[in-house]
């Protein structure tokens, strides 16, 4: 059974930093392609960063690049994001998401097999 577990969220100002982390358990994390959603109430998931199941490869959303940064440690069976200059639009629960497939990133939640309860973002202005 996999499990996945965010943890690093908060309530920040705008421009300030937060670091989420996610770890898995259950399985093999380098078999896992992982992925970074955010979700408000009333819309619909969204994909913010994902990163390759080797590391060599990672995706950000429009929204977020140069802002966000996506990594991982295959061997703590964490994947990171580290974000930057927060803006009250980047409020949301944060979710990770493993993908098996061992393929390209995907960018649909549909596309991803576990995922965790989600760590809550709020940045007040």
């Amino acid at each position: 059974q996999v499990q996945l577990v965010e943890t690093g969220g908060g309530l920040v100002q705008i421009g300030a930093s937060l670091r989420l982390s996610c770890v898995l358990s259950g399985r093999p994390f380098s078999d896992y392609s992982m992925g970074w959603f955010r979700q408000t109430p009333g819309k619909e998931r969204e994909f913010v960063a994902g990163v390759t199941s080797s590391g060599r490869h990672s995706y950000y959303a429009d929204s977020v690049k140069g802002r966000f940064t996506i990594s991982r440690d295959n061997a703590e069976n964490t994947v990171s994001l580290q974000m930057n200059n927060l803006k009250p639009e980047d409020t949301a629960l944060y979710y990770c998401e493993a993908d098996c497939t061992r393929g390209p990133v995907e960018f649909s939640t549909s596309r991803y097999d576990f995922w965790g309860q989600g760590t809550q973002v709020t940045v007040s202005s």
